[in-house]
């Protein structure tokens, strides 16, 4: 199957591309959409590249790369009483939320901000530029990847 391009949002208090540097992999727990549960779980596959967006910050945008290096799983964390991501509905005999790992692949050495990413026209139709767009997870255009990565290197 070829290659599939993903970008994956997470605020950088809770997790960050610099976190992700130092730790080199991750799962990418937590998420309680099931839209982007189901990009995670049943599409996601080893080697797809992933834009790392830092949201809810200042700027909010991509910090950086990262790839899927563990298909999904269930995800463990909706059955730990003690974590944020517990929900006492799902089940482990029949799990409803996934994860994937993902690992460090390269940091930009300034955020692409999301106000960039909606002034570039190369960038129409990208679902983060679109208003409304909240979902953590979801599939990116190759020819927009390669425009953001190529956006990164030339801040470099």
């Amino acid at each position: 199957m070829a290659k599939q391009y993903w970008l994956m949002k997470s605020e950088p208090n809770v997790y960050s591309i610099e976190d992700l540097k130092r730790n080199k992999t991750s799962p990418w727990e937590g998420v309680r959409n099931y839209q982007a549960r189901n990009f995670m779980r049943d599409e996601m596959k080893l080697g797809d590249k992933v834009l790392f967006y830092h949201s809810n910050a200042k700027p909010s945008g991509v910090a950086g790369i990262a790839e899927v290096c563990k298909t999904s799983y269930p995800d463990f964390f909706a059955w730990d009483k003690k974590s944020k991501y517990f929900d006492k509905k799902t089940d482990p005999e029949n799990p409803t939320w996934f994860m994937v790992d993902v690992k460090f692949v390269s940091q930009f050495k300034e955020v692409i901000s999301l106000q960039e990413l909606k002034e570039d026209p190369a960038l129409s139709g990208m679902t983060v530029t679109k208003k409304g767009s909240r979902l953590s997870v979801h599939p990116v255009d190759k020819k927009h990847f390669d425009h953001v990565v190529a956006l990164g290197k030339r801040k470099s």
